[in-house]
C-alpha cells in the first residue's frame, strides 16, 4: 500500500470512492483520506483498527458523519490484514 490509492465504500445506498495516501510516520504510518474538500487522517489504534483524526481548525466544508468515518476505518483495517 505505497502511494495514492482509492477506497471504495458503500454509503447511503451508493458506492463512493475516496482518494487516500499512505504516509510513513516514524515507526508507524498514517493514511490521509480526501473527504469532501478536506483531509481526514487515520492512524492505527491499540486494537489493530484505525481512528480518525480531524484537526479542530480544519474546514471540511460540512461535518463528516461518524458512520462514514467508521466505514472508512473498517475498510482500512480490512486492507491491512
Amino acid at each position: 500500500m505505497n502511494g495514492p490509492f482509492l477506497i471504495p465504500i458503500v454509503y447511503a445506498g451508493s458506492e463512493q470512492e475516496f482518494k487516500a495516501r499512505f504516509e510513513r510516520w516514524g515507526y508507524t504510518h498514517r493514511i490521509s483520506v480526501l473527504i469532501g474538500e478536506g483531509t481526514v487522517v487515520f492512524e492505527p489504534d491499540e486494537e489493530g483498527g484505525y481512528r480518525a483524526i480531524v484537526a479542530e481548525n480544519q474546514d471540511l466544508g460540512k461535518p463528516v458523519p461518524a458512520s462514514l468515518l467508521g466505514l472508512i476505518a473498517e475498510k482500512l483495517k480490512a486492507l491491512s490484514e
